[in-house]
């Protein structure tokens, strides 16, 4: 999952993330009680590769599929994916989700971390729009990162990041969970849940609709 921007990677090297060791026990949790006890999982924009081993350690039952467009990034997840031995974290894929079609055909679940306000808005719609073909009936789509919150206050280190994310590209920038749940809802999702998380993070979770 990715936690922020990439950085700079050797081939063979597992890079670490501090914001892992804070987020990882949470986010774990909540995929526990949202997931199928087994299935296929895609992880989109896995950064580092240090969430899918410890959602595949954690999740025995579930074959746990990580993905990303970069390059640097997919060499850290193949060195994690070596150094932890799993026989259910399957070898990355690269993957970028505007880009269809999509390099599998179907899955249970699709997670995604800290993606959609380091992209372009085209990548939330992209990303909503493959897990909806990409997903059965009863399948989960989880979203985790910094949201704004109508009527909320945005916590000064979020406010401080948005503003940071919009510098560096103004097409970038925290997304309001208002615009998230409609997008989703729009694609045959219901909403099932909302969870705060540690440093000012959320997590939202769908669930696609059965068909009439």
């Amino acid at each position: 999952m990715n936690d922020g921007f990439r950085p700079d990677a050797t081939p063979g090297v597992e890079l670490l993330s501090a914001a892992t060791q804070s987020n990882r026990e949470p986010i774990l949790a909540v995929l526990r009680r949202i997931l199928p006890a087994r299935g296929l999982v895609l992880e989109i924009a896995s950064g580092t590769g240090e969430h899918a081993v410890h959602c595949a350690a954690g999740l025995p039952g579930i074959m746990w599929q990580p993905s990303d467009p970069d390059p640097e990034y997919l060499a850290t997840l193949v060195a994690h994916r070596e150094a932890a031995r799993l026989p259910n974290l399957l070898a990355p894929l690269v993957f970028d989700v505007t880009c269809v079609p999509w390099p599998i055909a179907r899955a249970d679940a699709v997670v995604c971390s800290n993606m959609i306000h380091i992209a372009p808005w085209a990548a939330a719609e992209a990303l909503v729009t493959g897990a909806a073909r990409l997903l059965g009936s009863g399948g989960v789509l989880y979203l985790y990162g910094p949201y704004r919150e109508a009527g909320e206050p945005i916590a000064p280190g979020n406010q401080e990041f948005d503003r940071s994310l919009r510098s560096r590209n103004p097409e970038w920038g925290l997304r309001d969970t208002g615009d998230v749940i409609a997008l989703a809802t729009g694609h045959d999702f219901d909403f099932i849940e909302r969870v705060a998380m540690p440093a000012n993070n959320l997590s939202l979770a769908f669930r696609k609709r059965k068909g009439e």
